[in-house]
């Protein structure tokens, strides 16, 4: 009780209200380098629950070269960011790097020459010669009328922090189709079901396959720790008992195959990881998945035709990045189970 009230007081929070969920942030310097705590509380039927989540400035990643992108998908996203205008989408849960991705992206396109606005709840990175607007709900400031108001500021450049509702979305597709480079994020499971999940949300078929240009979905895994990493063979039976279906996406026709993992050392606290790493998934659009979306195809058919166009899923990135030695196969099958 004492600790919920003390995060709450240094959140800002009413420590008075332990019925209702409420979202806070604290910022601290930690060996002189500035952290943000976002401070989320839950009541439950044993008392509130707390979490914090940790946005260490310090850390922040503004290169697209160090976001753990293969060769063809940093070339897919890299065409899409040289578009004059259209919609880029990144997709994801909480946590899985998808504010890293668009700060690095703006980080890339950012030039004197740009009008680049953000809106975001709230900002979580100040970045330097771009103009950056954080909601307040309590004002009455919303993700929607920021952006009215963002369009009419002649931007060529428009960040969103997330899409929440109908209102943002149509929005951001109308500025996508006037001549703005609009960037944006989901919560959905793959990029094929982030088409879908627009047109749920109202926005017509043929408004989200004239606007969107790709969608890249991605999720973090932990990296094997570079100090206590060793390889060792594994064969199919092995695979399956890991429970990898296709075990071919591995094999290649080979008996057995060589992974990685971390034994564990004081370095890593024993756990055999450190770090993070992402693995992406980006589908581009082309004519035919157009076409598909316009005639309100579902994520799956979807996703099959952007396989057959030689998409790299979530599960077969991260199975090229285990077998690089980058990260375990515990882990991609840990966030990308039921995928391809």
């Amino acid at each position: 009780m004492a600790l919920a009230s003390r995060l709450k007081v240094l959140a800002r929070l009413d420590i008075a209200e332990r019925r209702l969920p409420q979202d806070g942030q604290i910022q601290m310097k930690v060996d002189g380098s500035e952290v943000d705590l976002r401070v989320s509380t839950m009541p439950t039927v044993h008392g509130e629950k707390i979490v914090l989540r940790i946005l260490d400035k310090s850390n922040l990643l503004l290169d697209l070269d160090h976001l753990g992108y293969s060769p063809q998908n940093q070339r897919l996203w890299q065409n899409a960011m040289g578009r004059p205008y259209g919609m880029l989408l990144v997709t994801g849960p909480t946590g899985s790097g998808k504010t890293t991705t668009l700060y690095a992206t703006l980080a890339a396109l950012n030039t004197r020459e740009r009008n680049i606005v953000t809106v975001e709840d709230p900002v979580e990175f100040s970045l330097p010669g771009i103009n950056q607007v954080s909601i307040n709900r309590k004002a009455g400031l919303t993700f929607a009328n920021s952006l009215r108001a963002i369009v009419r500021q002649d931007p060529d450049i428009i960040m969103i922090g997330e899409i929440r509702d109908q209102e943002t979305a149509a929005i951001a597709v109308q500025a996508a189709l006037t001549g703005h480079l609009v960037l944006s994020t989901l919560h959905t499971n793959d990029a094929a079901g982030t088409l879908t999940r627009l047109i749920e949300m109202g926005i017509e078929p043929f408004l989200v396959a004239s606007s969107v240009i790709v969608v890249q979905a991605q999720r973090l895994v932990r990296s094997i720790c570079p100090a206590c990493r060793e390889a060792y063979v594994i064969d199919g039976e092995g695979l399956l008992a890991m429970g990898l279906t296709d075990i071919e996406q591995v094999l290649h026709g080979q008996q057995t195959v060589t992974l990685f993992r971390g034994k564990g050392c004081p370095r890593c606290n024993n756990t055999g990881y450190k770090g993070r790493r992402a693995i992406q998934e980006i589908m581009a659009l082309n004519p035919e998945l157009r076409t598909l979306i316009a005639e309100k195809a579902n994520a799956d058919r979807l996703k099959a035709e952007a396989v057959a166009q030689e998409m790299v899923t979530l599960k077969k990135d991260g199975l090229v990045k285990a077998l690089q030695g980058e990260t375990t196969l515990e882990e991609v099958l840990r966030v990308a189970f039921t995928d391809y």
